[in-house]
């Protein structure tokens, strides 16, 4: 089975520079427009942040890689890992950033990325480099052309090579009627880069010290500096929430694709919300309105029907989960299992065609293979300190409106009446009733009426 997943297939072409090759992610900015206490790097995008997006991309080009980070940015540490991180004590710029991470440039390419660029392929990071090293260039920009230029620096070509990147407040009307914009990444050889960044001087408004500047270090030099075009869906930027959701729509986007290129049928794909890892074997039927949570497997072929919500389980071949149904971390649904409408399973094994169809909440719990679940069942699995777990054996049938206060166990076969509150095991083959004996009053019902009417 091929997981759904943001890059699901990798051409052959693609160059694993793995000898010397590195890559610097400057992770470091706080990104104030997203109006967040988490850094702009941590925002999730189908379910994974945005810096492990890029990292596992970088992992499949570059033998190296290195995360900038800030002061008051410990949770990187565990994210970036096992890549090493640099810190950038004080935040003066894109260039003053990279030079955090100098010891680790090494000896062969050195590329330059941002963590709020998170959808470039590993693809497009192979022939960042190749392109450069094919026209033996001194530096090597990510380019692109998007829809709407907004206020991205514009990049003034000398023909096939860039003279200068211009920003859109510094830019002529001329200079802003240019489709081609820098996209910020860039690469070159870390013998020449470097240099160039210790050269840099903060002479600007802000008293900053800017990664573009590079372009012009390098012409001085006499070094060829080149565009490297991609798509916008690749290169996009994300500083704001509005972009962040851009973002998740495109992303969305390559993984209802995949899933349909590995077999699955999504009835009403734009409907369908994936994660970055989830994985739908061939013949996998998915109904609108699904959404899948982080560490999902269904093994095809299944069906999950709408509005349904899984995260952190499994579906083995066979299954039908939903509609509605909601299947939490720990959950196991066996072959041919049902998992009806209004059915929410948390750290439970459901066996082989076992059926739990409506209503119902089991929660820490081991069902057998061929047990029927009534309508309204639950497990009582939390005691207001500690959880427990119920087991229940092969082909038992639990009547509707059961109650299973846990920790218990029902035997093979067992038999739970309706409407029971089972506090004890119940042994194989035995048939439990644990509710009061039914009693009747002749006339009551009336005699009640009329009473209410008199007091009324």
């Amino acid at each position: 089975m091929v997981p759904a997943q943001l890059y699901p297939t990798m051409t052959a072409c693609i160059e694993r520079h793995m000898n010397s090759d590195t890559a610097i992610i400057l992770a470091a900015g706080l990104g104030t427009r997203m109006k967040s206490a988490l850094p702009k790097a941590m925002h999730p995008i189908a379910g994974r942040p945005m810096l492990r997006h890029l990292l596992d991309s970088a992992e499949q080009v570059f033998g190296n890689i290195a995360v900038v980070i800030g002061p008051d940015m410990p949770m990187f540490a565990d994210l970036a890992s096992p890549h090493p991180t640099a810190i950038q004590q004080n935040r003066l710029g894109t260039a003053h950033a990279a030079l955090a991470a100098a010891e680790h440039f090494g000896s062969g390419d050195v590329a330059i990325l941002f963590a709020d660029n998170p959808l470039i392929r590993p693809e497009t990071l192979a022939r960042l480099i190749r392109e450069r090293r094919a026209q033996n260039a001194g530096l090597a920009l990510m380019a692109m052309r998007p829809e709407n230029p907004a206020r991205y620096g514009r990049l003034v070509m000398d023909g096939h090579r860039i003279a200068r990147i211009v920003e859109w407040a510094d830019a002529t009307e001329a200079e802003r009627a240019i489709p081609l914009c820098n996209a910020g990444a860039l690469c070159g050889p870390a013998a020449k880069i470097l240099p160039w960044l210790r050269a840099i001087r903060a002479d600007n408004a802000k008293g900053e010290y800017y990664l573009t500047d590079l372009v012009r270090l390098a012409a001085e030099a006499g070094d060829t500096v080149i565009a490297v075009e991609a798509d916008e869906a690749e290169l996009r930027g994300i500083n704001s929430r509005a972009e962040l959701a851009e973002a998740e729509a495109v992303v969305q986007t390559r993984l209802r694709r995949a899933a349909l290129d590995n077999g699955a049928t999504l009835i009403a794909p734009e409907t369908v919300f994936f994660s970055h890892d989830t994985a739908l074997g061939p013949d996998t039927v998915v109904q609108p309105h699904v959404v899948f949570g982080p560490g999902v497997t269904v093994d095809g072929p299944a069906e999950i029907r709408a509005f349904s919500h899984l995260e952190g389980c499994r579906v083995a071949p066979g299954a039908v989960i939903g509609p509605y149904a909601r299947l939490r971390p720990g959950t196991r649904v066996g072959e041919g299992a049902h998992v009806g409408n209004f059915v929410e399973l948390k750290a439970t094994t459901l066996g082989a065609g076992a059926k739990a169809n409506h209503l119902t909440y089991l929660g820490d719990a081991t069902i057998g293979p061929r047990t029927n679940i009534g309508a309204g069942t639950i497990t009582c699995n939390y005691d207001g300190f500690a959880k427990h777990r119920t087991e229940i054996g092969d082909a038992v049938f639990v009547g509707s409106n059961a109650v299973l206060v846990a920790p218990v166990s029902l035997g093979d076969g067992a038999f739970i009446a309706a409407g029971s509150v089972i506090t004890k095991s119940v042994s194989p083959d035995a048939m439990a009733f644990a509710r009061p004996r039914q009693s009747e009053l002749a006339g009551g019902a009336e005699r009640f009426r009329a009473a209410r009417r008199e007091t009324k």
